[in-house]
């Protein structure tokens, strides 16, 4: 078996490539609690939520409980997961959660939900700190470990309930965020068609989409001016610069996404579901048939590093159930950092989305 490859930046972030690993089934689990525009009329007034919305394009999104983490949504999609491939617990040899909605600040995530799935104590377990990337950059460390045969069965649990750090008084992301766990089932397959990945970061926009404090270094003591009157242990968020990382980015890393497909075409492009006026605007731009760029975010909102998995579980569960399609995956945002794959996936045995 070949080892996994890079290559250097190419302008757009660095390029790798797997092979020898397939993604065997996906099961996202959203919250049965839903928020519509209405139920924040009173909060910001009619008009005001219209403005809002006509730029995101959310109708409605999922909240989780406040005694439900993204660990449990994860747990729920993993269990159905796991039954429906059939595959025993002690079957599974890595264990990756990446979010940035965690338990604890330790212990890493993953190991409590190694625990409660009945994975044996030889399972590799750690956590990853990622949100709007995390999907891409999921698979491509899953990938990894199976073409080095560190696994033959990894479990990755990507999901986020950003609706816990979010200012109920600030509009701009109240009304943008939803909650979702995912389960994704990836194992060794030496006949799987090779995945090819573009990873990067720019962490000079760090600032720009933060929670100021909770860690152990204290942003909202730095004096930036855009914190005054805000709650810092909620989520802020520099629309404006969030925006221009995203124009400024994104279309590089679709072009150069397309132009590593070895000449196939791409049956879907799955883009992070970030602001439906942004997503339409980056699908004409890279002149993408719309019908092959599935929305969703006016139904779930943006759910971070969980939309992705989410599109195919809603928007695509037919073809993937029923036929191998050529998928394009894009994720951007906080840290800032991106990463897309290019890679076939189905039929798949289990694509299912569930309520929690």
């Amino acid at each position: 078996m070949q080892p996994a490859t890079a290559t250097p930046e190419h302008g757009v972030g660095r390029e790798a490539r797997t092979a020898g690993a397939r993604i065997a089934g996906v099961v996202t689990c959203v919250p049965a609690d839903v928020r519509r525009n209405e139920d924040f009329h009173s909060r910001f007034g009619e008009d005001a939520v219209a403005d809002v919305v006509k730029m995101i394009g959310v109708q409605t999104r999922r909240r989780a409980a406040a005694d439900v983490t993204t660990r449990d949504l994860c747990r729920l999609a993993a269990q159905r997961l796991m039954a429906g491939l059939e595959w025993a617990p002690a079957s599974i040899d890595a264990l990756i959660f990446v979010s940035q909605t965690p338990d604890f600040r330790l212990p890493a995530t993953a190991c409590a939900l190694q625990a409660e799935l009945g994975i044996g104590t030889s399972c590799i377990a750690f956590d990853v700190n990622l949100g709007c990337s995390g999907y891409p950059y999921a698979l491509w460390l899953g990938m990894t470990m199976l073409q080095t045969g560190a696994a033959r069965r990894v479990l990755l649990a990507v999901g986020d309930t950003i609706s816990k750090i979010v200012d109920p008084s600030d509009r701009a992301t109240a009304l943008l965020f939803g909650d979702c766990g995912t389960a994704t089932a990836l194992e060794l397959d030496p006949d799987a068609a090779p995945a090819h990945f573009i990873l990067g970061s720019d962490g000079l926009g760090a600032t720009n989409l933060i929670v100021p404090t909770g860690g152990f270094r204290d942003y909202a003591a730095s004096g930036d001016p855009r914190l005054e009157g805000r709650s810092a242990h909620s989520l802020y968020m520099d629309g404006g610069e969030i925006f221009n990382f995203t124009l400024r980015s994104v279309p590089p890393l679709v072009a150069r996404t397309l132009a590593l497909a070895e000449g196939r075409t791409h049956d879907f492009h799955l883009f992070h579901q970030a602001n439906q006026f942004m997503l339409k605007h980056l699908i004409k731009k890279a002149k993408l048939p719309p019908a092959q760029a599935p929305l969703n975010i006016e139904e779930f909102g943006n759910t971070s590093s969980a939309s992705i998995p989410l599109l195919m579980t809603t928007r695509l569960r037919e073809p993937l159930a029923s036929s191998r399609q050529r998928l394009a995956m894009y994720g951007f945002g906080v840290g800032y950092s991106w990463a897309s794959a290019s890679l076939d996936v189905g039929p798949l045995r289990v694509v299912e989305n569930i309520e929690a």
